[in-house]
């Protein structure tokens, strides 16, 4: 089972959209608080319809419970494409907030071939954030096979 872990989410229906992903891919998803919203905001079931009984979440108060599992930094500064990745099972992919990213606080933490991109034309700023953990979260399930 793969992870993803999205750090201080700001925007219900990402996190929404996330829930549902997660539920149909068997992918555990957490939370780093402090969240944007509540778990019971409106926006978000919508978005996650009734996928969040079938979803595997949990919510943290920080990073900590990740400094023994192979986690890879999502980011725009990435210089490696995801794609030039072999993953594992319980590889774990770190998300920031849709409005400013993850810290270069947490991103100095990474070594360079931790930190994956997805590639995008030149000048463009990012991806939607649930648009970005269906594009990593599927190639890493593909290369295991969909298993």
């Amino acid at each position: 089972m793969f992870h993803i872990i999205l750090y201080q989410p700001e925007i219900p229906p990402n996190t929404g959209n996330i829930i549902r992903l997660c539920a149909n891919t068997g992918c555990h998803l957490h939370l780093i608080k402090p969240l944007g919203f509540t778990l019971e905001d409106k926006q978000l079931r919508r978005a996650g319809l009734d996928y969040q009984e079938w979803a595997s979440v949990t919510q943290h108060d920080d990073l900590l419970f990740f400094e023994n599992k192979n986690v890879y930094a999502v980011t725009t500064k990435a210089k490696t494409n995801y794609t030039d990745h072999q993953y594992l099972q319980d590889d774990a992919f770190l998300f920031g907030p849709e409005t400013r990213g993850l810290p270069s606080e947490i991103l100095n933490t990474f070594a360079e071939n931790k930190k994956i991109r997805i590639p995008m034309l030149p000048h463009s700023r990012s991806l939607n954030l649930s648009n970005a953990a269906a594009v990593i979260l599927y190639e890493a399930w593909r290369q295991q096979k969909f298993g």
